[in-house]
């Protein structure tokens, strides 16, 4: 498999992975356009399909966490067709050569405990390359990372990450455009909370001092509900009518 990196001279020409066209595109490269300058690099394969890793200083990755000095890995996607071929491997293998030459203290990565989660890497796949649990949070999110430098210190969450919880009553969302599906889902389930009369507001975040310290480890959609953390899963509406207990 032959791979190519996702840059300011071609973002406009080239596909990305998880958003093939139309208007979730435009919001993705749009988001990933105002990275570029912070470090994001964005590799995938050269055949169409989801293929690829997303990946930044953590220093300016859009989650709550104290990690100077690693790469945060966003999103590390392989799927369908592209299954079972090793390519996740190389991806992966991409970003430990950049850390190495970028002189980066290790990798990190958010993860479910124990098993995988929709829009979370495999933490079995993880362990597997030697990545390492560096901090829990309440609502079962890990964060691992794979140490470079051997005596650095352990990426963290913040603490609003590690105790998610907030003081509003009914369904509140935190979400960025980092992922595209929040562009098309997010309107669709405002729009039927409000015809079923169900409390829901929506907090989109845009900047990068909001959204490391949005007060769940996950930020490109946290949805809570009477102040409990619920999911990072991106709902559909009638996903979300399901778990509202309406039936539609």
């Amino acid at each position: 498999m032959n791979y190519i990196r996702i840059t300011k001279e071609n973002i406009d020409k080239e596909h990305i992975c998880c958003a093939m066209s139309g208007k979730q595109s435009v919001a993705k490269k749009e988001w990933l356009r105002q990275r570029f300058d912070d470090g994001l690099v964005f590799y995938r394969s050269e055949e169409r399909g989801k293929c690829f890793i997303e990946y930044i200083p953590a220093e300016n990755a859009w989650v709550p966490i104290e990690a100077d000095g690693y790469l945060y890995i966003d999103c590390l996607w392989v799927s369908g067709s592209m299954k079972g071929h090793g390519y996740s491997n190389d991806l992966l293998e991409e970003c430990i050569r950049d850390a190495k030459a970028q002189r980066k203290k290790g990798i990190c990565i958010l993860c479910a405990e124990g098993r995988k989660r929709e829009f979370l890497a495999d933490p079995k796949f993880l362990a597997y390359k030697g990545f390492r649990v560096a901090d829990i949070s309440d609502c079962g999110i890990n964060l691992m990372y794979l140490p470079i430098e051997p005596s650095a210190q352990m990426p963290k969450f913040r603490e609003c990450a590690k105790h998610p919880a907030i003081e509003d009553n009914g369904f509140v969302l935190y979400y960025t455009d980092q992922c595209p599906y929040t562009y098309y889902w997010v309107p669709r389930v405002q729009e039927v909370a409000k015809e079923h009369s169900i409390p829901f507001k929506a907090i989109h975040i845009t900047d990068k001092a909001s959204v490391q310290n949005v007060p769940a480890p996950v930020t490109t959609y946290a949805l809570f509900r009477d102040g409990q953390f619920l999911t990072q899963s991106i709902q559909s509406d009638k996903k979300f009518l399901a778990l509202a207990g309406v039936r539609d």
